[in-house]
C-alpha cells in the first residue's frame, strides 16, 4: 500500500546570481505549503532533502521545476510514514557540499564518468577496479558496497587529503566512487581527475538510485544507507539484505545510531536500546560520568540511580568533578 508522505532528495549545479533572494523566496514558498527539510543554496546551485505529504511534495516539485535553469532537476523519491524532518531550513552556503578546495572544481567541465547502476555493479565485481566510498566513516559503518574502501574521515572536506596520503594504493588503477545521492561525487571525481587519476567513474544518482534500480535491486550493498533525517537508516539491498553495523559496546549486529549523551562529545555510535540504558548513552567512561550527560537529564535519573548504573559496569561517578 502506498504511503501518504514522501521524502525528496535532490541537487543541481546551476548558477544562481542572487542566492540570498533565492533563499528568501524558496523559504517562503516551502513554508506556505507546510514542507519540512533542509535546503542549501549557493551561487553554484542547490542541494536539499525535504519531506511532506504527497500533495506538498508534488507542489514543491512543480515550483522548483518552474525556476529558470531548474526545469530538469532530478528528484529522488522515497515513501515515508510521516515527515522525515523536524523543521524547515533554507540557508545560504558558499558551497552546496563542503569540499573546501583552494581551487574549486566545476562539475560542468570536470567530472568523472557517469555509471548506471548496472555498470557500477559490474565495476564492483571487477577485481582490477577500486571502489572508494566518499562518505564519512560513520556512514560507511552502517552500510557500504561490498569491498569498498573505507576512508578514515569524519567530514567530506577531509577526503582529498586522505586520498593524497594514500594515493599510491590506487593511483594507477581504475577508481569508481559513490555517495548517497551523487552530489559529493560530482566534484570529488573531478578533483581526482585533476590530481592525475586516469580513469575515474561515479555512480550516477548515488546509492539511493542504485537501491531502486529494477535491474540490480541494490545487490552487493551490505547493511543500510545512512540518511541525514529522522529515518537515519534506509534499506538498499532488496536481494539479500544483511546487517553489518556493530554495537559500539558489545559488537553485536546493530543498525541503531544515537549521539553520545555528553554534549561536548556528541559522537554518533551504533547502540542497541538496552545498551543505551546500560551505558547511559555515554561512548566512554568520561562521557558516562560527565555532569552534562543528556541521558541523565532526559530520563530524570537521581544521582543514586546514576551511580548504580555505573557501578553495574564497574565504573563510578567519583571523577565527575574533573570530567
Amino acid at each position: 500500500m502506498s504511503k501518504d508522505y514522501r521524502v525528496l532528495l535532490f541537487y543541481k549545479y546551476q548558477t544562481i546570481e542572487d542566492p540570498e533572494a533565492f533563499c528568501q523566496e524558496h523559504l517562503a514558498f516551502a513554508k506556505s505549503i507546510g514542507l519540512k527539510g533542509r535546503v542549501l543554496v549557493g551561487t553554484e546551485g542547490i542541494n536539499g532533502t525535504v519531506s511532506g505529504t504527497i500533495e506538498q511534495t508534488e507542489k514543491y516539485k512543480e515550483y522548483v521545476h518552474s525556476l529558470p535553469g531548474f526545469e530538469d532537476l532530478w528528484f529522488k523519491e522515497d515513501e515515508a510514514d510521516d515527515y522525515a524532518h523536524k523543521k524547515l531550513f533554507v540557508r545560504r552556503r558558499e558551497e552546496i557540499v563542503a569540499l573546501n578546495l583552494e581551487d574549486d572544481i566545476d562539475p560542468h567541465t570536470t567530472t568523472g564518468q557517469y555509471l548506471s547502476p548496472k555498470e557500477f555493479r559490474d565495476a564492483i565485481l571487477d577485481e582490477d577496479t577500486i571502489v572508494l566510498d566518499t562518505r564519512n566513516d560513520y556512514e560507511y559503518d552502517l552500510g557500504h558496497f561490498k569491498g569498498a574502501i573505507r576512508p578514515d574521515i569524519r567530514n567530506f572536506r577531509e577526503l582529498p587529503q586522505w586520498v593524497l596520503d594514500n594515493k599510491e594504493k590506487f593511483m594507477e588503477k581504475r577508481v569508481v566512487v559513490y555517495c548517497t545521492g551523487g552530489i559529493r561525487c560530482e566534484k570529488f571525481s573531478g578533483w581526482m581527475l585533476r590530481e592525475g587519476f586516469k580513469d575515474v567513474g561515479q555512480l550516477h544518482g548515488g546509492i539511493d538510485t542504485y537501491g531502486k534500480d529494477p535491474e540490480v535491486h541494490g545487490d552487493l550493498w551490505e547493511g543500510k544507507m545512512y540518511v541525514f533525517d529522522e529515518r537515519i537508516a534506509v534499506p538498499i539491498n532488496h536481494v539479500n539484505p544483511t546487517v553489518i553495523g556493530k554495537d559500539h559496546f558489545d559488537g553485536t549486529p546493530c543498525e541503531r545510531y544515537v549521539n553520545c549523551g555528553n554534549p561536548f562529545c556528541n559522537e554518533q555510535i551504533l547502540c542497541s536500546e538496552d545498551n543505551e540504558h546500560k551505558y547511559v548513552r555515554g561512548c566512554c567512561a568520561e562521557c558516562r560520568r560527565h555532569p552534562r550527560n543528556r541521558y541523565i537529564v532526559e530520563n530524570k535519573l537521581s544521582t543514586e540511580e546514576w551511580e548504580a548504573r555505573l557501578n553495574a559496569i564497574g565504573e563510578s561517578l567519583k571523577d565527575s568533578a574533573t570530567a
